[in-house]
């Protein structure tokens, strides 16, 4: 790589140097007070990468002793952050030296932040796992070393730092590596390339930071600033298959049509031969626009524009894929998930499944099992709480492209949704993809049975004699599992059973007072308890799953 002399300097051949350099991407990972943002602001600061008045504003602040800057400040931005000496929130950091390019995700240790360490950890080429000398590993370490695993994370670094608190003891460090390595090791239980390396650090003084330092004179390794240069740069989303989610139809005026995304991984040339899914229709690349004009090539992660020979009906969602080397369509697939959620996953709550730029309503989500991080047994389980992680089978209601995470990571990661709050809830990896049986073309009027396979229930008339709020909580509950209902306020037996035989689910509310009844087609009314509302839509959604009219 050329180097500047002062008398050769100028600002075009200085940003040209910067823009060859290659970038790497990497998180911190580990359990609370092991020393996570202690060890990047010291990389920071070494590196001379942080403003000296940054510098002042941290001098006798924080929790180090006298005349020792807290190195952890100048990453923990936040005022909850300072006040209680923790990460909260993800912190993205940038540095540079002669070599490379760093993009930091400095991730929060406490396990109730879990979910902001797998969001720092899912775009990272890199992950340094801090674990404590004096400590060990702890179930945190493990979880977080897990979470990077299923991540598909491909260079661990496993940095034993507070070193000088067991007098930089080599029996400490081989014992914490080989601890690791045994867990990793079972880990991976998907076999990927994972590449280990482990090394002494003490982040507060700085040894084996950014050089080696002589408190280690039996570690024969690079320090941790010269691993992160020497690491080769992650291509794999340049070297796999092209996938292309169509985030917007950009439409000008009636000369121009083209779709608008981000290559989520792989190359494409004009005049390639392109499929877009799921509808299956082929055509050829035209053009590659951009604003700087157009290209005849173009590779991840690059934002360009498509547009095509043919006029093919594309809208946001769809993915376009090179013909032959397609995305697999399908309703349901295997994945592994990490839950984020306070409340837990709830087989009857009405989740929605964002993959790429596609959202579509989820049918059914069953978990197989969930893992113990601490052991890494694999504990049968009908729900997952919030931070853990488990397996398990997913059904949507409309097929989408997939591929397996560990092949494609774009297109096999996705986020569940809950239907009702909006909130992110979970964040899953595609393990195996079930194929859909095909279905030949069918004759005939829609039946019953299919729209109950379609919806999620059965057309009934449901009569609920009880206070507004009860019929009100009832309906939003019903409507948050994606059923088809009908508020009737005056009965109207034609009608009503009409809609029913259509496979609608029928409210018929009458206004009463306690008790309420409740009274399921021709079956016999029944008395509901409406001292507690939720609990008396609980027993109504109970009695229609018994009666089968729930699913």
């Amino acid at each position: 790589m050329a180097t500047l002399t002062p008398e050769t300097f100028s600002i075009e051949q200085f940003l040209a140097v910067e823009r060859d350099k290659d970038l790497l991407r990497f998180s911190t990972a580990g359990s609370v007070d092991d020393g996570k943002s202690t060890l990047i602001g010291r990389l920071l600061y070494d590196t001379q990468s942080v403003y000296e008045d940054q510098v002042r504003s941290i001098e006798g602040k924080g929790t180090t002793a006298p005349g020792q800057l807290d190195f952890a400040l100048l990453t923990d931005g936040l005022r909850a952050e300072r006040e209680q000496g923790i990460t909260i929130d993800v912190a993205y950091r940038y540095f540079s030296t002669p070599r490379r390019k760093f993009i930091i995700a400095d991730t929060p240790g406490h396990e109730q932040y879990t979910r902001n360490m797998a969001t720092g950890a899912s775009t990272a080429d890199a992950a340094i796992v801090l674990i404590d000398a004096s400590k060990g590993v702890l179930i945190q370490s493990r979880r977080h070393a897990y979470i990077a695993a299923l991540l598909g994370v491909r260079h661990v670094i496993v940095a034993v730092n507070k070193m000088d608190l067991v007098g930089y003891s080599e029996e400490v460090f081989r014992r914490i590596r080989q601890e690791f390595e045994e867990f990793l090791r079972v880990a991976n239980e998907d076999g990927q390339l994972i590449e280990l390396h482990s090394l002494p650090v003490s982040a507060l003084l700085g040894v084996n930071v950014t050089r080696r330092s002589e408190e280690t004179l039996w570690y024969n390794g690079p320090s941790l600033l010269e691993l992160l240069e020497s690491l080769p740069n992650a291509e794999t989303m340049k070297t796999g298959a092209f996938r292309f989610p169509v985030q917007r139809v950009v439409r000008p005026d009636r000369t121009f049509r083209g779709f608008a995304g981000q290559i989520g991984s792989g190359s494409i040339y004009v005049g390639d031969s392109v499929t877009a899914l799921p509808s299956g229709r082929k055509s050829q690349v035209a053009r590659i626009v951009t604003f700087d004009g157009d290209l005849q090539e173009a590779h991840a992660p690059l934002s360009v524009t498509l547009t095509l020979e043919d006029e093919l009906d594309i809208s946001r969602g769809d993915l376009l894929v090179p013909s032959g080397e397609e995305a697999q369509l399908s309703r349901r697939f295997l994945a592994s998930l990490v839950w984020m959620d306070w409340h837990a996953l709830d087989a009857d709550r009405r989740y929605l499944l964002k993959h790429t730029s596609h959202t579509v309503p989820v049918r059914a989500v069953t978990v197989r099992h969930r893992v113990d991080v601490d052991t890494l047994q694999q504990i049968p389980a009908e729900s997952l709480n919030m931070n853990e992680i488990g397996v398990v089978e997913i059904e949507t209601r409309r097929p989408i492209a997939l591929d397996r995470y560990a092949e494609i990571r774009g297109t096999g990661a996705f986020v569940l949704i809950d239907a009702r709050s909006n909130a992110t809830v979970a964040a899953g990896m595609v393990r195996e993809i079930y194929q859909d049986e095909a279905h030949p073309i069918r004759k005939g009027p829609v039946t019953s049975e299919q729209r109950s396979a379609r919806w999620g229930h059965a057309g009934e008339v449901v009569e609920l004699n009880a206070p507004a709020e009860l019929a009100d909580a009832l309906e939003h509950a019903l409507f948050d599992l994606g059923a088809v209902t009908v508020r009737a306020l005056q009965r109207a037996p034609g009608m009503n059973a009409a809609m029913a035989s259509s496979g609608i689910l029928v409210l018929v509310h009458h206004e009463s007072d306690v008790p309420a009844h409740l009274k399921i087609g021709d079956g016999p009314a029944r008395e509901i308890d409406t001292n507690d509302i939720n609990a008396a839509v609980a027993s109504i959604l109970k009695q229609l799953r018994e009666s089968r009219i729930l699913q």
